[in-house]
């Protein structure tokens, strides 16, 4: 059994800073791809940013320069540093990895984590 467990959401003053985690566990060979999207009520679910397994990032226009994602390969965690947070910024977070479950050979899992609350507001 393979899962993500998010960490770090919260109440923010817009222009504040959160740090989110996302830790993978199980039995694991292997993490290729990881991302966070977002959703926000009445809204679809959204890429906010994505890092392949060599560091190669992306990220949607609304959090270009402001957000930041990273990974611990030797921890199975990603994280997403967001600054100068906005109240547009609201939505739940999910955590989303493909993973390479030991005993699978090369196929890979889609892995989502449950989500965390990110509100910014006065």
């Amino acid at each position: 059994q393979v899962q993500l467990v998010e960490s770090g959401g919260g109440l923010v003053q817009p222009g504040g800073s959160l740090r989110l985690s996302c830790a993978a566990s199980g039995s694991i060979f292997r993490i290729n791809s990881q991302a966070w999207y977002r959703q926000a009520p009445g809204k679809q679910r959204e890429l906010v940013a994505a890092i392949s397994s060599g560091g190669l990032t992306n990220y949607a226009d609304s959090v270009k320069g402001r957000f930041t994602i990273s990974r611990d390969n030797a921890k199975n965690t990603v994280y997403l540093q967001m600054n100068s947070l906005k109240p547009e910024d609201t939505a739940d977070y999910y955590c989303n990895a493909a993973i390479i479950p030991r005993g699978w050979g090369l196929r890979s899992l889609e892995v989502w984590g449950q989500g965390t609350l990110v509100t910014v507001s006065s």
